[in-house]
């Protein structure tokens, strides 16, 4: 799949229904806010919190009446990946699949640039 500097990062089908899901009983406004912070078995981590506030930075993905921020300097180490969310066997996550990550964990939330 070839990205586009419009649309750096994507949100799956999968994850826009359980992020849908998730905010339902949440305030009006409120949105996934994903993020890269250092931390995690592999030097980097991903962050997920729920926001009603925006910052001018952010980039903001709408997938079917969802919204997902995500800031300047987490966007850097995200280009190019997609948001997914499994259930599988193992349990129900979200999952981002980066193809800059060179290297990552078992759990998945933690990876190398």
């Amino acid at each position: 799949m070839t990205e586009t500097l419009e649309h750096p990062v994507t949100v799956s089908d999968s994850a826009a229904k359980r992020i849908a899901k998730i905010i339902e009983s949440e305030p009006k406004g409120t949105a996934l806010r994903v993020s890269v912070e250092g931390g995690g078995c592999s030097g980097l981590q991903y962050k997920y919190d729920l926001v009603t506030d925006r910052e001018d930075d952010d980039l903001v993905l709408e997938k079917n009446g969802i919204e997902v921020l995500i800031d300047s300097v987490s966007l850097q180490y995200m280009s190019g990946s997609q948001i997914d969310f499994v259930d599988d066997l193992i349990g129900q996550a979200f999952q981002i699949n980066n193809p800059n990550a060179v290297a990552g964990c078992g759990c998945g939330t933690s990876f190398t640039i």
